[in-house]
């Protein structure tokens, strides 16, 4: 086969320097110009055998460049010496498309090939450094997602339209909008770090829109009526129980049921809270709230009650159930809240236990600072007015109250009376023979001038200025249009 000047000019050969030069040999790769702007990489392998690898479309500098490192791969493969620095620089950078073509052709080791399943199990629910209760959690949006995915679903096969119907049948699960919310940002969690560990090349779940939580709508505010009927129903533990969370403002069950008697500082008034939700991160292992005069009744008859030897604040068996073989997790209070609610013939509202503590937030704010109430409660203030601060029934009563008080009565003396009908003559002053009293309209002014004035006729701050004295030419209302008069 004869080769034209036309085949020649598609070829550009690139001859870079052999990193491993064997004696005798030397490395080749080319760049090969294909119609549209495509462009491939041919190359002779070590066995002898001829290698395609296309670029698709992509510029000439671009090309070049991917060529050299294919000939530094190929010189390194066939001198057995390690890949140079630059080259295994730039293959930590390049995409799974351009890895998976340098694969094929034997420069590279294959990629392994992750699935869903396999990739949760080994990267999600086997992760150290989360708590039992949080995999717990993770559990329910990994098991949507293989469901709904397939275990065997390659994780670069999952594109944002498969995210999409994802999304849409989910919606279709009797789920609450909060709890699809939730899923998703896990899910999206997830292939993050598939994405970190060079799994995947982006993201999938990035562009999903992920409806926001409507947070007001499962918020009640739970005032102290609501409290005392639950307190007359309650046995005395379950009374301490509801007054840690609702007057203290602890987290339940775990920094309700962490709380033990040296933790309780009855002289100085103060109570430390250990936080099993937040020792993972540095200094948030624990904090210092008020022992609120709210709470002290109920802390006092706690003590009073606790048997000897008793260590923490809620006795039983609570902390026991809490306390699994892997660390805390959840013992289910919300079972038996929720019966003592209908026993104390109340409805059951949303969140039993995160009301009663946001409640008591929602209290603290209206007496001190937001960052304050924040550190007592063991979040950032940000979340503080997002997830906790609600508008009580009170706050309408006081401001509407308030407009009642003495605004209104205030405004209706000092309106004016209404003014007669227009057709009715206003009756005129008169003098001492019963003749009418005019005055023009220059004596007026020049009255009220004059009593505007101090002594000796000079014009003091704030009095009404003299008729104006008209220099120049005005158009008059009474002449035809354009006929100027001079004053």
């Amino acid at each position: 086969m004869t080769r034209t000047a036309s085949d020649c000019s598609r070829c550009i050969a690139v001859y870079p320097i052999d990193p491993y030069p064997r004696e005798g040999t030397r490395t080749m790769a080319s760049v090969v110009n294909d119609p549209n702007g495509r462009r491939r990489i041919l190359f002779v392998a070590p066995d002898e055998s001829r290698k395609t690898i296309r670029l698709g479309k992509t510029d000439r500098k671009s090309a070049e460049s991917i060529c050299r490192h294919v000939e530094a791969l190929l010189g390194a493969k066939m001198g057995g010496q390690p890949i140079p620095r630059d080259t295994a620089a730039w293959l930590t950078g390049i995409g799974a498309t351009l890895r998976d073509r340098l694969a094929a052709v034997g420069l590279v080791e294959a990629p392994k090939r992750a699935v869903l399943g396999e990739f949760l199990k080994n990267y999600i629910l086997s992760r150290p450094d989360v708590k039992p209760a949080t995999l717990e959690v993770w559990q329910q949006p990994c098991r949507n997602l293989t469901e709904f995915f397939g275990e065997d679903k390659p994780l670069r096969s999952i594109t944002t339209g498969d995210c999409d119907q994802f999304k849409a049948w989910l919606l279709t699960q009797k789920l609450a909008a909060a709890t699809v919310a939730k899923r998703l940002s896990f899910a999206r969690t997830f292939l993050h770090v598939a994405r970190r560990h060079k799994l995947i090349d982006e993201n999938p779940f990035s562009e999903v829109k992920i409806p926001a939580a409507n947070v007001s709508a499962r918020q009640r505010f739970i005032d102290r009526d609501t409290v005392k009927k639950l307190f007359d129903v309650a046995s005395p533990t379950w009374r301490t129980i509801i007054a840690l969370a609702r007057f203290g403002g602890l987290r339940c069950p775990s920094e309700v049921l962490s709380l033990e008697w040296r933790h309780v500082d009855w002289e100085r008034g103060r109570v430390t809270v250990i936080s099993p939700k937040t020792d993972r991160y540095d200094g948030k292992g624990s904090r210092t709230i008020p022992l609120f005069t709210d709470l002290r009744p109920y802390l006092e008859e706690a003590f009073e009650l606790a048997l000897p030897g008793q260590t923490h604040v809620i006795g039983g068996d609570h902390l026991a159930k809490a306390n699994g073989p892997t660390g805390w997790k959840n013992c289910n209070l919300r079972t038996t809240f929720d019966k003592l609610v209908k026993r104390a013939g109340l409805e059951a509202w949303p969140r039993l236990f995160h009301n009663l503590r946001s409640s008591r937030e929602t209290e603290l704010l209206e007496e001190f600072p937001v960052h304050v109430v924040a550190q007592w409660m063991g979040h950032d203030a940000k979340v503080s007015l997002k997830h906790y601060a609600q508008t009580t029934e009170d706050h309408f009563e006081r401001a509407a109250g308030g407009a009642e008080s003495g605004a209104l009565e205030a405004q209706k003396p000092a309106q004016q009376p209404p003014a007669g009908k227009r057709r009715e003559r206003q009756s005129s002053p008169e003098d001492e023979d019963g003749e009418a009293i005019t005055a023009s309209p220059c004596d007026t002014l020049r009255h009220t001038a004059q009593s505007s004035s101090g002594e000796g006729g000079i014009r003091t701050r704030g009095g009404v200025l003299p008729p104006r004295r008209f220099s120049k030419a005005v158009l008059s209302t009474t002449q035809p249009p354009l006929q100027m008069l001079v004053f």
